[in-house]
């Protein structure tokens, strides 16, 4: 018999920041600490996931962010922006996917599918001209999920994780 899992994607508004903190945290460290140190991985996070900083990200107008669950367990989320919340400087009508997360123990799951599909949805909705991202050069396993959803490299931009500096590769896509 198989076991279905219902998934449900809703939006994190500013009472939310402790539980898109920890899954901010959790799905950051599983994903990136079998490639970096843990001093430069923990700087990072205290940096760019403390209370703070969540919180005033959640109460921008311009960005949004949704959690994922599967049968009420939360599994990922994602982060998305437009105009100046856009991590860099575009085009009008941009349309970034800052952030599409999930727990390791969800992969194969359909989450990050479901959750860039929820991002693609609202582009459409807000008429965007593009959408866009940025993935590490060496997670391959993120740019082979974007490019088979269409996504295709554009440009390059540095990203910086506590002492090491590091590459991403920005991604678009047109028609959505």
């Amino acid at each position: 018999m198989e076991h279905k899992h219902h998934l449900s994607i809703d939006q994190a508004g500013p009472g939310d920041v402790s539980e898109v903190q920890e899954i901010a945290w959790q799905t950051f460290y599983e994903t990136f600490y079998d490639t970096n140190t843990r001093a430069n991985l923990e700087n990072y996070l205290h940096a760019h996931f403390n209370h703070g900083r969540i919180g005033e990200e959640l109460g921008n107008p311009s960005s949004s962010f949704f959690v994922a669950r599967i049968n009420g367990q939360v599994a990922g989320y994602l982060k998305v922006n437009t105009g100046d919340a856009q991590t860099e400087t575009m085009e009008a009508g941009g349309f970034e996917i800052q952030r599409i997360y999930v727990r390791r123990c969800w992969y194969g799951q359909k989450v990050g599918q479901a959750l860039l599909d929820h991002a693609l949805a609202m582009a459409r909705q807000k008429r965007s001209a593009f959408v866009w991202l940025g993935v590490w050069e060496k997670n391959q396993r993120a740019i082979r999920f974007y490019q088979k959803n269409g996504f295709e490299p554009f440009d390059t931009h540095i990203f910086r994780i506590g002492k090491e500096t590091q590459t991403d590769l920005l991604m678009k896509l047109q028609d959505f």
